[in-house]
């Protein structure tokens, strides 16, 4: 899917879907039958409109900024990868482009991965929103760790891709990236939206009507967003939009259902001069 800053997804109303008389199965049913399918339809009706009008939690997922890396290796889960000097700069113009933005000034809580090169980029965007909620009057807000927003698992952890026993040649290592939509060199994309999914769904459930802001990697965010969107949590590594220290917005009502997704990014033209 292609993104530009900007875009906006919006989901179809759903409860459209479910209205409506029964003409063409009233000769085949009795009236108590009719009667018991015309009820459930409203039943369904009233649910999803009862869905679409409460209020509605919007997760601001943030990917972290560039990593210094100078060797090249799968860094995954290994502490110690914190944000280049270029990964700084694109935390910070994405730090000041959400306390621009009032709604996500006044979020009700803010979660980051523990990786390093994320709190890296968290430490920015709570220095420039907690500024903005100081004029406000607003407490300042902490972070909070969770795991489930942690980067993918990967066998080639700590190795440089190509190289020594992370070559194709090595190990049947080939094997493992035939299918870019089922990676076999790491964690399962269904896992992955699994947690991301479990993770999403009780924050709805805990800031019902608010925002919360999320700082975590690319394939998670892209995976949730995937598999709301589409119904499938595979996706092609390569047509992922997921810019570095880009915002995903997912906008959810309490049933929870997505409602709409709002993707910026405020980094892209960030360069060391």
């Amino acid at each position: 899917m292609a993104t530009r800053e900007g875009t906006v997804w919006q989901a179809p109303v759903t409860f459209e879907r479910a209205t409506g008389s029964f003409p063409s199965i009233s000769r085949h049913l009795n009236a108590g039958e009719i009667e018991g399918a015309t009820q459930q339809t409203r039943q369904t009706t009233d649910f999803l409109k009862a869905g679409l009008d409460t209020p509605h939690t919007t997760l601001n997922f943030v990917r972290h900024g560039k990593v210094k890396n100078p060797t090249g290796v799968v860094y995954e889960r290994i502490p110690g990868f914190h944000l280049s000097e270029l990964g700084h700069a694109q935390a910070q113009a994405t730090a000041r482009w959400m306390a621009e933005q009032p709604e996500i000034v006044r979020s009700a809580a803010f979660f980051s991965s523990p990786l390093d090169r994320t709190l890296d980029t968290s430490d920015h965007i709570l220095n420039a929103v907690n500024e903005a909620r100081a004029e406000l009057g607003l407490p300042a807000l902490t972070i909070q760790t969770d795991e489930r927003l942690m980067e993918v698992w990967n066998v080639f952890r700590g190795q440089r891709p190509g190289k020594g026993e992370a070559a194709l040649w090595k190990h049947n290592n080939w094997k493992r990236i035939l299918n870019l939509k089922r990676p076999g060199w790491g964690e399962p994309y269904s896992e992955v939206a699994q947690r991301m999914q479990s993770f999403a769904f009780e924050m709805v459930k805990r800031y019902p009507g608010q925002n919360v802001i999320v700082v975590a990697h690319e394939s998670p965010i892209w995976t949730l967003r995937h598999v709301l969107t589409t119904g499938k949590a595979s996706s092609n590594i390569l047509t992922r939009g997921t810019a570095l220290a880009s915002v995903t917005s997912l906008t959810f009502n309490q049933i929870p259902q997505l409602l709409q997704v709002d993707y910026h990014d405020p980094a892209k033209d960030v360069t060391l001069s």
